[in-house]
Formats: C-alpha cells, structure tokens, sequence
C-alpha cells in the first residue's frame, strides 16, 4: 500500500511508519527508564532515613556515628560535584579549542575562528570556579 501526494511521488507507508513508530518507542523508553531511576532514587532515600533513625535512637554512639555518617556523604557529594566541573570545564574548554582550529582551517580570510573562545571561556570559567571559589572540604 502506498500514499500518493500532489507531485505524483509514491511513498510507501511502512517506510513512513518506521520513523513514527521508533520514535515513540525511543520516547516511551526514555520516560519508564526516567521514571525507574527516580523510583530507585526515592527507595534509597527511605532506606537510607530509616536505617539512620534507627542508629540515631539506639543509643548514643549511635547518634554520633549517624551525624558523622551524614557528613561524610554530604562531603562525597560535594567532592563528586566539584570534580564534575573539572571535568566539565576542561571537556568544554577543549572543545573550544578544537572549534577555534576547525574554523581557522575552514574560513582563512575572516576571523570566525574567534567563536571558539565562547566554549573556551565557559570551560574556563568552570575550571576557575571548581579550583578557586568552590567551598573546599573542611575536615
């Protein structure tokens, strides 16, 4: 079976109904896998509360350890945040760099190889702040 359209081309429809259909396929994945790992997230949340409810009420070692417990995973997380900007900016600054030479070696007469120092600066600023303004962890 095919569709004719006004200038005479024939399309066949199962070759427009594959794109249609992977595409919602593609989508409707993308939302139960987003769904999933949010379920997961909430799960581990609960689980971790309780178990910390449960130590910080035992007794009173177990109200230390709980505390220290929380503020060796908010120092992870920070640590694991910080070093995603280094890697980030050092990622978007060399990307700047690479766009800088493409562009030089495509267009010689005008200077479009300057755009090149907009992901540069974004990298750059990244870097900076990860290495000089982020909070450092305190021991």
């Amino acid at each position: 079976m095919s569709i004719d359209f006004e200038g005479g081309n024939m399309v066949p429809l199962a070759g427009m109904l594959v794109p249609i259909i992977g595409s919602i396929a593609l989508f409707s994945f993308l939302a139960v896998a987003s769904w999933s790992d949010a379920r997961r997230k909430e799960r581990e949340a609960y689980y971790t509360a309780e178990t910390l409810k449960k130590i910080a009420e035992s007794s009173g070692e177990g109200s230390t350890a709980a505390l220290a417990y929380l503020q060796e995973q908010t120092r992870g997380a920070r640590r694991r945040r910080v070093e995603g900007m280094k890697l980030g900016g050092l990622i978007t600054a060399a990307v700047g760099i690479g766009m800088m030479i493409f562009l030089h070696g495509v267009e010689h007469e005008e200077p479009a190889y300057l755009m090149g120092t907009i992901p540069l600066l974004v990298g750059a600023a990244l870097m900076a702040y990860a290495f000089l303004f982020a909070p450092k962890d305190m021991a």
